[in-house]
């Protein structure tokens, strides 16, 4: 299990310049194991998507103690990545045929002006946006549906057919929380689902809008796809046979020192 800061990545999978998350996990591994490792993950990031918590397996026949795999793997990271925890896992385990729940946080700056500290870290909209309106517009997502209006021209998946069970929309100050479970998601699927809450929230569409949508399966009447800051993978969920850490709410408020409202401020 690890997690990282994709802001210096080029996504999760392996590219020609190296510059992965992938890749340099797997020059680390490789290193520790004396042999080249190649590593399966339960979620493929985009660039500068970041992670609480992904989970990978690999196979190797190198003998090491556990600490290797974590402290000496992460000696050899960059500075923006670590592994978090390590440990056997039988055969049949697999990183992602073996989940049966993803879990997605994204954190939107609702203020006039852009945040230069948590740049990278947090999406940004300057318009007042209605929770209201939006938690009304997520509630027409939840349950198993095809999400082809979410979905990215380029997504690989062979079924556009997902289970959303959560959509929860929350607010500190000037940050709001969009956290989302799924059994998987689709390429591009959070980003896109935040652009259209967002359209709605503005006050463009009415609620009803997310069902069109939904019902319509056309990628081209929703709205553009939302920005990859401030999206986090932050869980997934196994069966407690693996042996896997458990995950529990988003720490929404650990992930970013407080934002206070900014409001009538100079």
């Amino acid at each position: 299990m690890l997690e990282y800061d994709g802001g210096g990545f080029c996504g999760w999978q392996s590219q020609p310049s190296g510059r992965s998350v992938q890749d340099a996990l797997e020059k680390a591994l490789s290193k520790i194991a004396g042999s080249n490792v190649r590593v399966v993950t339960a979620g493929r990031t985009d660039t500068g998507v970041h992670a609480l918590y992904q989970v990978v397996h690999f196979d190797s026949q190198a003998q090491r103690p556990p600490s290797a795999w974590v402290r000496g793997v992460n000696a050899l990271l960059p500075d923006s990545m670590a592994v978090l925890w390590a440990s056997e896992v039988p055969d049949d385990f697999h990183a992602r045929y073996s989940a049966s729940e993803r879990c997605y946080l994204y954190l939107l700056l609702n203020h006039p002006v852009r945040s230069g500290l948590h740049h990278g870290k947090v999406g940004w909209f300057h318009q007042p946006l209605d929770l209201e309106r939006m938690r009304v517009a997520a509630q027409m997502l939840l349950g198993e549906h095809d999400f082809s209006a979410f979905r990215a021209a380029e997504c690989q998946a062979k079924s556009p057919v997902r289970n959303l069970t959560k959509l929860e929309i929350t607010r500190q100050g000037d940050i709001i929380a969009f956290e989302l479970r799924a059994n998987a998601f689709l390429h591009h699927m959070v980003r896109n689902i935040v652009g259209c809450l967002v359209y709605v929230g503005k006050g463009k569409y009415q609620s009803e809008w997310m069902q069109t949508l939904l019902e319509g399966r056309d990628r081209t009447h929703a709205a553009p796809t939302f920005p990859a800051a401030g999206l986090y993978l932050v869980g997934i969920a196994y069966d407690p046979k693996w042996g896997m850490p458990g995950f529990t709410d988003p720490p929404i408020a650990g992930l970013l020192p407080r934002i206070q409202s900014r409001q009538g401020r100079t």
